[in-house]
């Protein structure tokens, strides 16, 4: 039996956690927050249990169905058609099918047919390694043109990354692409998924199974530190105690690890230290009509600032599983920590989002809020260049029974919880094989 530590219970934490103490390991899980979940946890909105981040469901996310499986939620999966729009022009546009596409008038038909192209071929393509060494603007820009780039990606690139616009990889890009324009029912109709209750069901569902296996999980406990001896881990340092360790799984963002490991190799802490995150200021407005009939609204509005809205009640009903209920909205503010607006005042940001929401659909006013709030990160998406690949350092570190992880160590794949899942797993399978 391994004493094993695990930092961080998100997804990725949870998983390994859960897996580790079901094969018999005394495992302890850190936490710096007061609650489980990471970015899937949940707050309470006036009454409404709710993701701080949203998220959604594939049907390519396989890892996530073998685990509700194996956790006896299985049932409580929900599969709903949706659909995706897209604002310019002053307008709201249907998107997502090959007839709104063609009916787009934001595009000369040539640009069009383009776009359809490269869609098509991004779903069908399975192979990644040949645009692991190009930007997403010249892969767009060689199958789709520069009006498509210039009009359609170029806008959102350049308010979810900032100064990181320019060289996002075209690998990370298509596997974003790839994942949606597989979820779907055929080309007409787009298939999501949600958990009843809303990922609260995953995270608490593993929660206690992990309890149930034995695993003691600590909340508002930060690691502040892993201590080694003689190149093996020995133990965890939080602000109340040492716990010991035989094993180390870290699922930190990797900012943070050079801090959390002071003996790592110069070498290994300057690969980690090389990763680029931004942050996320997410906006959440519980509203009592709704904006749009799409789930997913891209917008490439001039002096509109964000890149578009969720409308997660159009996934996720909130009066059951039949439409009804307040409707929420999700408006994400990706930028790097540095940007001035992620240090302007909830209130400051609830009001521009608020007027961008009016922008889309101007019959929402003032009367129709019943609620808004602010989640934020610091730490909530690495930057994915051309040649990420290269950049991560494996999963195994120099320090024996030490591993470290976070969501960019699954790239190409963008951060999901199928994926944090899968990765979480496999890290705790890893404690057999020392």
């Amino acid at each position: 039996m391994t004493r094993l530590v695990v930092i961080g219970s998100g997804a990725m934490g949870l998983a390994a956690a859960w897996e580790a103490a079901r094969a018999g390991h005394d495992v302890t899980l850190l936490e710096a927050g007061d609650v489980p979940g990471g970015m899937a946890a949940h707050f309470d909105f006036d009454g409404l249990s709710i993701e701080r981040f949203y998220h959604f469901i594939c049907t390519t996310d396989f890892a996530t169905f073998k685990l509700l499986e194996e956790l006896g939620i299985a049932d409580r999966l929900r599969w709903r058609a949706t659909t995706m729009g897209h604002f310019s022009g002053g307008r709201l546009h249907e998107w997502g099918n090959p007839v709104a596409l063609l009916r787009y008038p934001g595009l000369s038909l040539w640009a069009r047919l383009r776009y359809g192209v490269l869609a098509f071929v991004s779903t069908r393509r399975d192979r990644w390694d040949a645009l692991e060494t190009q930007s997403a603007r010249e892969w767009i820009t060689r199958w789709g043109g520069a009006e498509v780039y210039d009009k359609m990606w170029k806008p959102l690139f350049d308010l979810k990354f900032y100064d990181y616009a320019d060289p996002i990889s075209a690998a990370w890009i298509w596997t974003r692409v790839k994942r949606i324009g597989r979820s779907r029912k055929s080309l007409f109709e787009e298939k999501l998924g949600y958990l009843e209750g809303g990922s609260e069901t995953l995270v608490t569902a593993l929660a206690n199974g992990f309890a149930k296996a034995g695993g003691k999980l600590r909340l508002s406990t930060p690691a502040l530190r892993v201590e080694t001896t003689d190149g093996h881990v020995t133990g965890v340092v939080t602000p109340e105690s040492t716990i010991a360790a035989d094993a180390v799984i870290s699922t930190m963002p990797t900012p943070l690890v050079s801090k959390l490991v002071p003996d790592l190799p110069a070498d290994w802490k300057a690969r980690y230290d090389a990763i680029a995150n931004i942050g996320v200021c997410c906006l959440i407005f519980k509203l009592s009509r709704s904006v749009t009939p799409h789930f997913w609204v891209n917008i490439t509005e001039p002096g509109v600032p964000v890149p578009g809205i969720i409308e997660f009640s159009n996934l996720r009903p909130l009066g059951g599983d039949t439409p009804g209920g307040d409707t929420i909205v999700y408006v994400p503010y990706y930028m790097p920590v540095t940007h001035e607006k992620f240090g302007w005042s909830d209130d400051a940001l609830l009001d521009e989002a608020f007027a961008a929401i009016r922008r889309v659909n101007p019959a929402v006013t003032q009367a129709d809020v019943l609620g808004r709030r602010v989640a934020r990160l610091r730490h909530a998406q690495p930057i994915c260049e051309p040649g990420f690949a290269a950049k991560i350092p494996p999963v195994e570190t120099p320090i024996a029974g030490l591993q470290i992880a976070d969501t960019c160590f699954y790239y190409p794949e963008d951060r999901g919880i199928s994926e944090s899942v899968r990765l979480g797993r496999e890290m705790a399978a890893r404690l057999g094989q020392a």
